[in-house]
């Protein structure tokens, strides 16, 4: 198990150095991490200062806390972020979202590229997450409660911030983004799903399916933190098209899609910048 008097001990550093404590913790997800660079940033920190951390493997994934502003509202954001699929344990992947929490960020907005299994959503459309299905990944939560940051059994009928889901909407309609809602359902990875499992995840409701983003949002609000997901639409999930899925293709699809994420973020935080 992590010591998270050291994580403690490693915020408190920073938050020496930086002179502000950040509100919003950012999570830029495959395709997006350029986005980082329209921040104003005051300290940079990589994943590997941290001893013990995990560090990304994945291409496209830096794997560095930024601290600054976004449109004048104190954040610090994960530009890029580590997986299950890597060989870290689950408790390891929702480290860098403890460590946000640790930090005092109220709320955490998770983004990701996803592969769009609703027949409704088309590549390009940003889902906003309304529920997820985490059920085929290991419970972050396993283990030893960390009783500092949350109680042992909490409670998830609401993890994605009606609120927030309601600002980002608003947001993207008034920018002329195709924007959905739906549930975003998590698989281990690293291998694309086949179309026997995504038949089986739209029976379950899913509308969107990664290898992410869910096991972080279950760390956050066991933290009490309020939780937003994005996903942008990449590409249509295994046996709803006949092209075969890549990684690259995912990253290259992302960028096109990096201008609608950060037109999002950008009226968001203006509506809650006080």
């Amino acid at each position: 198990m992590y010591d998270y008097e050291r994580l403690e001990q490693y915020a408190e550093k920073i938050s020496t150095k930086i002179g502000f404590q950040p509100r919003v913790g950012l999570v830029l997800g495959t395709g997006l991490g350029e986005m980082a660079e329209k921040m104003t940033v005051v300290y940079e920190q990589a994943f590997t200062d941290f001893s013990g951390f995990p560090v990304s493997t994945v291409e496209g994934h830096v794997g560095h806390f930024l601290f600054g502003y976004f449109e004048d509202v104190p954040v610090v954001c994960m530009q890029g972020r580590v997986h299950y699929y890597e060989g870290y344990s689950m408790e390891d992947v929702v480290l860098p979202i403890r460590f946000m929490a640790i930090m005092g960020v109220e709320s955490i907005i998770l983004t990701n590229a996803a592969g769009g299994i609703n027949k409704d959503f088309n590549v390009g459309d940003i889902m906003v997450i309304t529920d997820h299905i985490s059920s085929f990944v290991p419970n972050p939560l396993i283990g030893k409660n960390v009783d500092n940051l949350g109680i042992r059994f909490p409670d998830m009928s609401n993890i994605y911030d009606k609120q927030m889901r309601e600002a980002f909407v608003t947001v993207a309609k008034q920018n002329g983004i195709p924007v959905r809602e739906g549930v975003y359902i998590q698989f281990t990875g690293p291998s694309f799903e086949s179309p026997a499992e995504i038949k089986m995840a739209a029976a379950l409701g899913a509308d969107a399916v990664g290898m992410s983003t869910a096991c972080e949002a279950i760390a956050a609000r066991h933290a009490k933190v309020k939780v937003c997901g994005l996903s942008y639409i990449s590409n249509a999930a295994a046996g709803l098209s006949d092209k075969e899925l890549s990684h690259e293709d995912v990253r290259w699809a992302s960028k096109f899609g990096a201008e609608s994420v950060e037109k999002m973020l950008r009226g968001y935080f203006r509506s809650i910048k006080q």
